[in-house]
């Protein structure tokens, strides 16, 4: 008969792919810091999202999306209920296959607040810009103070 020594295994014991690192929560957030900062683009998704900049001044917001390698006819921007959407479909050739990527983003626009008839929207250079002119209404006044 021959007697072995029973000891708790440490993690360092394990496997190395069943072995959980101590970073492994860091290494969870960062790969959805970097899912939520590249979206599904790299993978190639049909349904990806494109990061927009919004800014505005007294008179205007203004939309602003890089869109590279998209042509202007395939850009779709419409207003309906309140709700700013902006489409595009990207088509890539690679010797005889032909890769097309659709990607759509769906922005608020408070309600009132845009001429709705003055809204323009310019693509130059892969990058597009969409104006929303401010109504009369909802422009900013300057009041001026009387002295008694």
């Amino acid at each position: 008969m021959r007697l072995i020594r029973y000891t708790t295994p440490s993690p360092r014991a394990y496997h190395p792919a069943f072995a959980r690192s101590p970073w492994a929560g860091l290494e969870e957030q960062m790969d959805r810091f970097f899912e939520a900062a590249l979206g599904e683009t790299a993978g190639g998704s049909a349904a990806a999202g494109f990061p927009v900049d919004l800014y505005e001044d007294n008179t205007a917001t203004y939309v602003r999306a890089e869109l590279p390698g998209v042509n202007r006819s395939d850009i779709h921007v419409e207003l309906a209920d309140g709700t700013l959407q902006i489409s595009a479909k990207r088509t890539r050739k690679t010797g005889e296959r032909e890769e097309t990527v659709e990607f759509s983003r769906a922005l608020t626009v408070p309600e009132g607040a845009v001429a709705a008839d003055k809204i323009a929207a310019a693509f130059e250079n892969g990058v597009l810009t969409v104006t929303l002119p401010k109504r009369e209404e909802a422009r900013p006044r300057k009041i001026s103070v009387a002295v008694a």
